[in-house]
Order: C-alpha cells, then structure tokens, then sequence
C-alpha cells in the first residue's frame, strides 16, 4: 500500500512550527508495511488544501492528512475535501451533544458556539473517534476506492487517534503477512561519529544486509539500523544480528535505544544503588536538574541542586574560597571540583556533579574560549574533573555540557 501525507498550516509553511506530524506518521506506517510516496505541506486556504490532496490522491489514492479540523475560520481541510469527493457537509447532531456535554462537565460552562462547526462532516463520511480532544478525524472514500484520512493536527491527538483508531482500519487493508520497514536506533555519547564509524569498520562482514545510518545530535549519535521489504519476523531478527554486532565494538558508548533519555539511565543505576544525586550548576543555569527532575519517579534519587550563577553564591552556598575564585577564576578545574563537593555536603547527597563554563556568546578568553566547560563529579568525597571544549550556539553548549555530566556519573557508575 501506498500513502501519500499531507499537512497543513501556515506555521509549517511559515517555519514557525516543526513538522513532527510527517516524521511520526512515516515512522509507524512504515512499520506496518506502508510504503510513503510522498510528503507535503500546504498552507490553510482553501485553493491550497485542494489542490495537495487532488494531486496526492491521483498519484497515491490514499491520502492522510493533517490539521485544519478545529473550530476557527482558517480550519477548512474538511469542506475543502469534501468538494473534491462531490460532498456537502453536515452536521452530526450526536457529535454536537457529545461536546456540549464535555464541555458541561469538563469545564464547567458552555460550549463556545464556534465549536460547532467540529461538528460539520461530509455527507457520507465516516467519524473517527478521537478519545484526546473534540474534533473527530474523518475517513472519506469515493466509488473507486480511493480515500483520505483527515486527523487533527494537535500531534497528542494525531497520536492517539493513529493509535486508536486509524491503524487499525489501515491493518484490515493490508491483510496479514506484509512487508515491513523496521528500524532499530542505538543511541550513544561521549564518542564522535568518526570513532564510530572507525570501530565498526572492523567488523567482520559490517551490519550485514541491514541498512546502518549515523545520526549526530546534541545528545551524542545515534545509529539507526534499518530493514526494508521484509516480513516483521525477519526484520526483527535482523536488526537484532546487526545491533549485536555493533554493540561488540561500541561497547559501553552505548547508552540505550530508541528514544532513551540518559537522564533516566542515569537515575535508575543510581536508584539501584542507593545513590542520592545533587547537583551545583553555573553556565547551564539548572538545566541538568531540569534534565533530572523531568524524569518520572526522580524524587526518590535527586536531592536538589544550587544555581551557583554569581561568585558570591559559589562562595556562600557552595563553600568554593574567594581566594580559589580569585586566582583560577570561576571556570577552572579547582572551582568545579569545590563546588561538586559544597553541593554534595550541602544536600546530604552520596552524588554531586557541578558545571562551570563559556556558553557564550561572549566572555571567552584566548584561555578559555567559548565553549569551555569543567565539569566535576564527587562520589562520596571521591572527587574527579574534566574539561571540555564544547561546540555549538550558546544552547548547544548549555545542552552538551549537561549531557557530558550525566554520562561521566554513568561511566564512573560502570567502572
């Protein structure tokens, strides 16, 4: 099966909205054997919605969209495709209770009339539920069998109702016993992409006939290995050979997969043991704690942390000498590791990592130029420190240095 997607916004046009609607659908299509033949984005009006889909249904016949389904005058994805099938709209009265009665016992007070028109679908159409918000996505088919999926384009709700509701109606074309995609994703850091690459060039036979792409980002590189054209039980044993093979020569670089959060590898080897974690932070301004604290169930591991931004805190809080300040300088290997220390005393903690660093864009130096960080870990008074010349914008660094301290407290944690 072939499907084409379309989304639809100005703000994607525009730039001001990533796409994550495209990316996540093409995922999981095709992992259900869906090939994806195109992709396109069209902005709000009527004339644009058309013609996308008229285009993409002549080439595909099957066609998902995305947004235009809510209750405001740019929203015109449902009548727009329902001239193009020959459709009047509407109005599902049972629809229309349904929300008046959630928003009477939601949120406590009528329903604004503009809402009515989620209530609108094409003569002939069929309602798909949506259980994560009150426009219904819409199924509409012609005489030659060709169709469009209309989801919203709030990407909670396009989730859930891809889940719930449209997968399955696209399971029942497909028959069973379909060719898949699958991929696999490693995810590693600490480690460059050309080292990577250099470990698993001495792989005996490399990853097989398993497609391996490198994907730098912020958090490290990710490597995803992928199948295509294969019945699901063979891809995955597949990319199971192949991650084996290239955790063989990546060893402990690798920290998780899919979309594991260091963060949460890091807390739960720290909850086995019984660790408690602090943290003292100054150019990243508390956002390895916002790192930790994310994490679901991080109260029974993190202590808490000091934004030690000003010298005067480092000194009063953390306990780092004015005079250690005075002679290396807020960003230097002695004040990292006094402040690791202050904040592992301070909180009572088994655990402190502390930041110190240029995120810039200014007040670098020729000694210290933007980009450097130290970085101290203290482990029951078991003090070590590095410094890291860090690469990026001002968030990049900020980023980089907070995911650089949460995996030297994962190697030491390994060793």
């Amino acid at each position: 099966m072939k499907i084409e997607i379309v989304t639809i916004g100005d703000e994607l046009l525009l730039g001001y909205t990533i796409d994550t609607n495209a990316a996540h659908l093409a995922r999981v299509l095709a992992a259900e054997g869906v090939e994806i033949s195109r992709r396109t984005t069209c902005g709000d009006t009527a004339d644009s919605i058309a013609t996308a889909v008229r285009e993409a249904l002549d080439r595909a016949g099957a066609v998902i969209t995305t947004g235009g389904l809510g209750p405001t005058s740019d929203d015109l994805t449902k009548p727009s495709i329902a001239a193009l099938f020959g459709r009047e709209m509407l109005l599902d009265e049972v629809h229309l209770a349904w929300m008046q009665e959630r928003w009477r016992t939601r949120f406590q007070r009528p329903m604004p009339e503009s809402n009515r028109q989620q209530a609108m679908l094409p003569a002939g159409a069929r309602k798909l539920v949506n259980n994560h918000g009150s426009a219904p996505g819409i199924w509409l088919e012609d005489e030659r069998g060709r169709w469009v999926a209309m989801l919203p384009g709030v990407p909670r709700e396009m989730r859930g109702m891809l889940a719930d509701t449209l997968l399955p109606l696209i399971r029942e074309r497909l028959g069973g016993g379909g060719l898949v995609v699958r991929s696999r994703t490693l995810r590693t850091t600490g480690v460059g992409e050309s080292h990577i690459a250099d470990l698993i060039a001495t792989i005996d036979g490399g990853v097989g006939d398993v497609e391996l792409a490198y994907l730098p980002n912020a958090d490290g590189t990710d490597l995803r290995l992928t199948v295509r054209g294969a019945l699901p039980g063979n891809a995955d044993a597949r990319l199971a050979a192949a991650a084996e093979r290239v955790r063989s020569v990546v060893g402990t670089a690798v920290y998780g997969e899919e979309a594991a959060d260091l963060a949460a590898v890091v807390l739960e080897m720290c909850r086995k043991r019984k660790l408690k974690i602090a943290v003292a932070e100054s150019c990243t301004g508390g956002l390895l704690g916002a790192r930790l604290t994310a994490i679901p169930g991080s109260s029974d591991v993190v202590r808490g942390g000091i934004i030690s931004y000003d010298n005067g805190i480092k000194t009063s809080l953390l306990g780092v000498p004015k005079a250690m300040l005075d002679e290396h300088g807020a960003v230097s290997e002695p004040v990292a590791r006094a402040m690791a220390t202050g904040a592992r005393s301070a909180t009572d903690a088994n655990v402190a990592l502390a930041i110190t660093g240029v995120a810039g864009p200014d007040g670098g130096s020729e000694s210290k130029p933007v980009g450097t960080v130290w970085i101290a870990l203290d482990m029951n008074g078991e003090v070590e420190a590095r410094r890291y010349n860090m690469v990026g914008d001002r968030a990049e660094i900020r980023h980089r240095s907070a995911q650089a301290a949460m995996e030297m407290l994962r190697r030491r944690l390994l060793a």
